[in-house]
């Protein structure tokens, strides 16, 4: 049986390189072809357990590059998209906005254009054959701006992001169903809460939290850390991805949340009774959190209700935080540990 090429944006990034393990043990009938432009945030050590995969291909490059994406989709006829790729720290969106429209949002353009040119502009005998091809987009609930303590974001929340990353990420999401509704292309998006777990980049909340708590450094918390985030286990995240791409509606939108809302204190203060027990010392952890200057445009709080993925297509996340944070921890203590971090 021919396998179908699935082009793979930003895999070796930290939910890319999550799924794409998940995904090739599941599937046997896909190729994966990873592109990644490897910047800081992509590792390719991320991958280990996969380079070998007869089913899995990496090319290192930009989603910018047209010339390089129309190539790909010639050389490997790609039958489909799982955008990942996109750069994603909001302190960095601030002090240089202008990478995040360019990755963001014209490497999100140039991705649609050159599928819809590729399926979409062959002649009818041919065209037929692509007409399940199929553009999945990933995106983030921070395009639809901060909560007050109540309510939850939907599918019907309107846009109002506050960082030029969440403004980068809207802009994608709005180019993505601008291209159903005017020309028909096969596409969904999702919108996820705050993932963790595995293989994230040191710069995040998480990691950042255990790195320096090892090392014997402060623990930065913005302001008064009452900040409230809704929590995904990446592995759940993952799973949502490969149901909404085989049984989503196109032109669909689907929000993925873990029901884990917590304060970013919360976090911090959990995570070191964590440490306390499995990598003990005099003082507790907790002694080294601090709490720094809150960024500018700081949103108050996430949280999805992922209703309508849950009863249209039976997604509900398996790890609860608890188990998904000690899971978290334990990966990360074996990491920094074995790198000398402490």
């Amino acid at each position: 049986m021919k396998k179908e090429t699935i082009l793979v944006t930003g895999g070796a990034g930290f939910i890319g390189s999550n799924f794409i393990p998940y995904f090739l043990q599941k599937y046997e009938q896909y190729r994966i072809l990873n592109l990644d432009a490897l910047t800081y945030a992509g590792d390719l050590n991320n991958l280990k357990e996969v380079e070998s995969n007869e089913n899995y291909v990496f090319v290192k490059g930009d989603i910018r590059d047209r010339e390089l994406i129309l190539r790909l989709f010639n050389e490997y006829d790609i039958r489909h998209i799982i955008h990942f790729a996109a750069e994603s720290h909001v302190d960095n969106s601030i002090k240089n906005p202008l990478v995040f429209a360019e990755t963001n949002v014209l490497g999100t353009l140039n991705l649609l254009e050159s599928a819809r040119t590729y399926w979409m502009e062959k002649p009818f005998v041919y065209k037929e054959e692509y007409k399940n091809s199929r553009f999945h987009h990933i995106s983030t609930d921070e395009v639809y701006g901060t909560l007050g303590e109540e309510g939850f974001f939907t599918e019907s929340t309107p846009y109002a992001p506050n960082s030029p990353y969440s403004a980068s990420k809207a802009s994608s999401d709005l180019l993505v169903r601008s291209y159903y509704h005017t020309y028909g292309m096969n596409v969904v998006t999702t919108n996820c809460s705050n993932n963790y777990g595995p293989k994230q980049h040191d710069e995040k909340l998480i990691p950042t939290i255990i790195r320096k708590a090892l090392a014997g450094e402060k623990i930065p918390i913005y302001g008064n850390g009452q900040n409230i985030r809704d929590w995904l286990y990446v592995l759940d995240h993952c799973r949502a991805v490969d149901l909404v791409f085989h049984e989503g509606k196109s032109g669909e939108t689907y929000l993925i949340g873990g029901r884990n809302e917590r304060t970013n204190i919360e976090i911090a203060k959990i995570i070191c009774a964590i440490l306390d027990k499995k990598v003990p010392k005099q003082t507790s952890y907790a002694d080294q959190i601090e709490f720094v200057a809150d960024r500018p445009g700081h949103d108050f709080r996430y949280a999805i209700d992922p209703s309508k993925i849950e009863n249209e297509l039976g997604w509900k996340a398996e790890e609860t935080f608890e188990t998904g944070i000690m899971k978290t921890v334990e990966w990360y203590i074996n990491k920094y540990l074995q790198t000398g971090v402490r």
